[in-house]
């Protein structure tokens, strides 16, 4: 490829190293810089990964050279971070979720649209070859119509692991922001947008105690729902129940499983690129491993970036669009919304399902 695509990356903790390793797999990405509120870490990252220049947020902001920013910043910061980006004319991809409010969502694809500048969000696990093949099986017809579909995030939480776990406890965080980019983006691209949720919540455990270090034995007020179950009505028709969960010790369901008229299938967990991908079609007697049909099923974060500035290169449209980001993000307050207020709530918001991609992609590339 005769010429690449410089991306700039913001925030150098942990996420950025699996950015860094795997941006370096695709021909049409070069990583110009990388910056952090940490001097000393923004340094270490560009050290350890070869990043030509390590600086502050507002000088890779002015490079003029830097077409694609990466925010890799804590949720709370992706807004300001992602509108500053976009004002200084520079495409956005940002960490999921797009945003924490629905209001700075807005802000940034209304102001993307107006500068005519691409924006998107991770998760791109959708991207794996575990999803892809899924999506090929509902489209190809093998379970036929879909009509309904579970879903479950079940854990007890990060205070006994993570070194800094308080901010998933507070305003912009719990188990469905936390981790229900992952699992609503997957059944967005399968199954398409959703028109209404319903959902209840609680917070099961008011005070959390951490007993990782070096933070041992520090105490969390729980200021967000530990608990989210919610029903969602597709635009399709189907019906989908979820539940995300920081309050479970341990469980025995699945991550998806979506059920057609001729078949159910059994989706791979959607915080991963791989398998297994499962059928059992009507008649048949157990379930059937499939074969991925698609590559890029071991780690491949960076994916949605490459397919960004494949995108930007041709004028067709990225698959973490800014309508599938900002329609999740839609969907994760409704959930809420709908407990608060005991009732139903209707989407302002709707997308696109993303294209599919491509079988037979050689590794490292994507569709022009």
């Amino acid at each position: 490829m005769s010429e690449k695509t410089r991306i700039g990356i913001v925030g150098c903790g942990a996420i950025s190293a699996a950015y860094l390793k795997i941006a370096r797999t695709f021909p049409i990405l070069e990583v110009a810089a990388c910056a952090d509120l940490l001097p000393e870490r923004a340094k270490a990252r560009a050290e350890e990964f070869g990043v030509p220049r390590a600086c502050a947020v507002e000088e890779l902001l002015k490079d003029p050279e830097i077409q694609i920013v990466v925010n890799l910043t804590i949720p709370r910061a992706h807004a300001e971070v992602g509108l500053a980006a976009l004002e200084a004319g520079k495409a956005v991809y940002n960490e999921k979720p797009l945003a924490v409010w629905r209001e700075d969502g807005r802000k940034m694809v209304e102001l993307a649209k107006r500068k005519g500048l691409r924006l998107g969000a991770a998760p791109d696990t959708f991207f794996g070859g575990g999803l892809q093949t899924c999506r090929k099986l509902i489209d190809e017809g093998w379970i036929g119509q879909p009509v309904a579909s579970t879903t479950f995030m079940l854990c007890h939480g990060h205070e006994s692991w993570h070194p800094d776990p308080a901010f998933f406890y507070h305003k912009g965080g719990g188990p469905m922001f936390d981790m229900g980019p992952y699992y609503l983006t997957a059944l967005v691209m399968l199954m398409g947008p959703v028109r209404r949720v319903t959902g209840s919540t609680r917070i099961t455990f008011p005070e959390r105690t951490i007993t990782s270090q070096a933070k041992y034995g520090q105490k969390i007020q729980v200021e967000i729902p530990t608990h989210v179950a919610g029903i969602m009505e597709f635009h399709s028709g189907a019906i989908g129940t979820i539940t995300t969960s920081f309050d479970v010790w341990a469980g025995q369901v699945p991550r998806i499983e979506i059920y057609g008229t001729e078949g159910s299938l059994s989706v791979p967990d959607p915080n991963g690129f791989g398998g297994p991908v499962k059928v059992r079609r009507a008649g048949a007697a157990d379930w059937s491993e499939i074969p991925l049909t698609h590559g890029y099923a071991e780690n491949t974060r960076s994916i949605g970036v490459a397919d960004m500035a494949y995108a930007q290169r041709s004028g067709r449209p990225h698959r973490a669009s800014p309508e599938l980001v900002y329609h999740v993000l839609d969907l994760m307050h409704a959930f809420h919304d709908s407990s608060a207020q005991g009732k139903h709530v209707d989407l302002e918001s709707t997308c696109k399902r993303p294209a599919p991609l491509p079988l037979g992609l050689a590794p490292g590339q994507l569709d022009p």
